[in-house]
């Protein structure tokens, strides 16, 4: 008589808790571009980033640079990539030991040399820039030639004031009205098909807190703010269900977001019990270190296939 197959060894308690205890943060975005320098030349002139540093790896084919409002080693940046063949379409979750040799790993992925369009799809939706004067952004971004696709004004229905423009590769972002914010850059919009359970990914999986639902039945569509702090605070995730949409394209512009963690090992056993349990969701890389960088990470999909990085915290 053939025996039964074992049933499938439960976490441990301790293990389950290690997503709220990790010093865990939200790193970079990587995304491709199909002209480096007048992008940079839009987000610093336009929308007041900083270029952080710049990078060119010719016998490698590929050219990125690091943008946003502070360091690296304590605010969330954008990663521009510009380069020749694209390594990966899909967007994916990595974890970091050592941030300079994990960044060169990120790039190296999404190599796109010559590359001067991509399709962003329908899926990615927007970042948000914090800032004490809307309107004031929004005339310095036309000034220098951005699309404005909603002038400043106030929410239907609400008292924030918001605008949205759009920048040379078509990336949206939605500039937010707010008194001062150690993290200017302080959303990523995301739209998913099933918003009860990607909430439940993000919570168990990367320990992030759900910090307020917004439901809007009159545009049909209902939204979630994930995070780690306030949003006044820290960058947060912004998850869009619109009613009865259930899959979108991913393109092949915006690659993945990278999260901060103490143990990439313990990150990628957490994630491997929440994905069967909220069926969805895959490992894309085993932890463990990058040949001959020794800066071990692992990657993964959340169930609607957005890419995430997870990275080591600690930084040499």
């Amino acid at each position: 008589m053939a025996e039964s197959a074992a049933a499938p060894v439960a976490p441990s308690a301790e293990l389950l808790e290690f997503p709220k205890k990790d010093k865990r943060r939200m790193l970079h975005a990587v995304y491709r571009v199909g002209d480096l320098d007048r992008t940079i030349q839009f987000y610093t002139e336009g929308l007041g980033m900083k270029l952080l540093r710049k990078r060119d790896i010719p016998e490698e084919k590929y050219s990125n640079a690091f943008l946003g409002f502070g360091p690296e080693d304590s605010h969330f940046v954008v990663e521009l990539t510009y380069s020749k063949i694209v390594l990966s379409l899909l967007p994916c979750i990595f974890i970091r030991f050592e941030l300079k040799k994990n960044l060169i790993f990120l790039s190296l992925l999404t190599s796109d040399y010559g590359v001067s369009s991509y399709d962003i799809g329908t899926g990615f939706g927007h970042f948000a820039i914090a800032t004490e004067d809307v309107y004031k952004l929004v005339e310095n971004v036309r000034a220098k030639g951005g699309s404005v696709t909603r002038d400043p004004g106030p929410v239907k229905g609400g008292k924030s004031v918001i605008a949205f423009v759009k920048d040379p590769d078509g990336y949206m972002f939605e500039l937010i009205q707010r008194g001062p914010t150690p993290e200017p850059l302080c959303q990523v919009m995301l739209r998913v098909g099933d918003l009860d359970r990607a909430i439940k990914f993000y919570e168990k999986a990367l320990g992030m807190k759900m910090l307020r639902t917004i439901d809007r039945p009159e545009y049909k569509y209902t939204l979630a703010m994930m995070g780690y702090a306030d949003e006044d605070k820290t960058t947060v995730l912004e998850l869009t269900y619109n009613y009865g949409v259930t899959e979108y394209t991913k393109g092949n512009a915006y690659a993945q977001v990278a999260i901060g963690t103490d143990d990439v090992y313990k990150s990628a056993e957490v994630v491997n019990h929440v994905i069967q349990e909220v069926g969805g969701g895959k490992i894309t890389r085993q932890p463990g270190p990058i040949p001959g960088i020794n800066t071990k990470i692992t990657s993964f999909l959340d169930p609607d296939g957005w890419k995430t990085v997870k990275f080591p915290c600690s930084i040499s």
